[in-house]
């Protein structure tokens, strides 16, 4: 399990290794059933505190996307993937509405709004 960790980004830590781990799941690369580093182990390679990673991992449980047992670790759960995408429209919803309300702040159109949101997806979409 690959994660890297940027410190110059505005997003915290733990939220960082939460997405990267979300993303390894939805793209296979971690399947139901594999074990992920301990929390100590995953702190010590990212040069991180412990309380980060277990930060992480609470909330990828919370969320259902790992599950803890104690005195063995945490492991991937079997994600409904219906769940999930309901998870993320949720979320892309709520970033939607605070983009609108920048746009209509600061008078830009639906069609700019439209033409934005294709270009910055056919980017992010291709790498």
């Amino acid at each position: 399990m690959d994660i890297i960790i940027s410190n110059s980004s505005g997003v915290p830590i733990y939220e960082q290794i939460e997405e990267q781990i979300k993303s390894q799941i939805m793209m296979g690369e971690l399947v139901e059933g594999d074990a992920l580093p301990s929390m100590r182990l995953l702190a010590k390679e990212l040069k991180i505190s412990i309380i980060t990673t277990k930060r992480a991992y609470e909330d990828l449980e919370r969320e259902g996307f790992i599950e803890s047992v104690t005195g063995k670790g945490s492991f991937v759960k079997g994600v409904n993937s219906d769940m999930v995408k309901e998870n993320m429209m949720f979320a892309i919803q709520e970033l939607l509405e605070s983009a609108v309300d920048k746009a209509i702040l600061g008078k830009v159109s639906l069609e700019e709004m439209n033409e934005m949101l294709s270009l910055l997806y056919e980017e992010k979409n291709t790498d």
